[in-house]
C-alpha cells in the first residue's frame, strides 16, 4: 500500500503593495506565494533550503500551470496547501490549492508544478528515499 502523501500549509496575508490596479492580489503573487509554500513543505519535512544547498543538491521547476479561480484582496488571509503527488525517479508535481482561512473548499488558486531534482553534479538525480519519506511519497 503507498503512503499516503502529506498536506503541508503555509499562510499568507494580501498586504497593499502586493495589489494591482483592480485592488485585489495580483496574480504573480499567487506564484510567489507557492514558491514560499514548496520551501515550507521541504523545511517542514526536515529539509531546509540551507540543508538542500549544504548537499549540493536543487529542485528546479519545470512546469507551471495555475488556474485563477477567485480573487483575493487587501487583508485577506489565505493557507496555501501543498502535497506532493506524481513522483519519478527524478521528477516530482507539487500540487497547490490557495483558499482563504476558514474556506479551505472555496479555492482562489489551483497549480500544479512539476519540479526536477538536481544532484550534486548539477543534473537531473534519483530523487532520496529519506526526502520521498519527508514528503509522504
Amino acid at each position: 500500500m503507498a503512503p499516503t502523501p502529506h498536506v503541508f500549509e503555509s499562510r499568507f496575508r494580501a498586504r497593499s503593495y502586493e495589489l494591482d490596479g483592480f485592488a485585489h492580489v495580483n496574480h504573480t503573487v499567487f506564484l510567489n506565494w507557492f514558491e514560499q509554500a514548496r520551501f515550507d513543505v521541504f523545511e517542514q519535512g526536515g529539509f531546509p533550503a540551507a540543508e538542500i544547498q549544504a548537499r549540493g543538491w536543487g529542485v528546479y521547476v519545470v512546469t507551471l500551470q495555475v488556474e485563477y479561480l477567485k480573487e483575493a484582496r487587501q487583508g485577506d488571509e489565505l493557507v496555501v496547501r501543498t502535497r506532493v503527488g506524481d513522483m519519478t525517479r527524478a521528477s516530482m508535481v507539487f500540487h497547490q490549492v490557495a483558499s482563504a482561512v476558514g474556506s479551505p473548499d472555496e479555492a482562489s488558486v489551483v497549480a500544479s508544478v512539476t519540479a526536477v531534482w538536481i544532484g550534486t553534479d548539477r543534473k537531473p538525480a534519483r530523487i532520496p528515499q529519506e526526502v520521498r519519506a519527508a514528503l509522504g511519497v
